[in-house]
């Protein structure tokens, strides 16, 4: 038999992925609080409900709101984090993103997730390779 199989085996089991968990709740967090400062700083403000309803947070969005996606694990459920905007204040949210037949389209919301989105994904990838190194050692 190999030696020091168990402690490896105990590694993959146990400390890797409580190390990956806590990297990856980290990245997510920075990643979506970025997406929702640039949404908000792009948010055509008037009374400024939309641009105070943009937020993000762990699960799904409140009701009403326009989801600019969850991005979430498959063997972690809980790690599921959702950006949104939009609540019975700022019901226009959808309006101002897309535009309508009488008015045009003041998007805010995608642009900040699409100038992002490769340094979120970077930024998590690269978080969770390290907190695999460490629980490794």
């Amino acid at each position: 038999m190999v030696k020091g199989l168990e402690a490896l085996r105990r590694k993959f089991t146990q400390t890797v992925p409580e190390e990956v968990r806590k990297s990856a709740t980290a990245a997510l967090e920075k990643g979506a609080q970025e997406i929702v400062d640039m949404a908000r700083s792009l948010a055509p403000v008037d009374s400024g409900d939309l641009r105070d309803s943009i937020g993000w947070t762990w699960g799904d969005a409140p009701k009403g709101s326009l989801v600019l996606g969850a991005v979430g694990g498959q063997e972690y459920g809980t790690l599921r984090i959702t950006v949104y905007a939009g609540n019975d204040d700022a019901f226009y949210a959808a309006w101002q993103e897309f535009g309508t037949q009488n008015q045009r389209a003041h998007p805010y919301f995608f642009p900040a997730y699409r100038s992002l989105r490769r340094r979120v994904r970077s930024r998590i990838t690269r978080d969770i390779n390290k907190a695999i190194k460490k629980g490794m050692q």
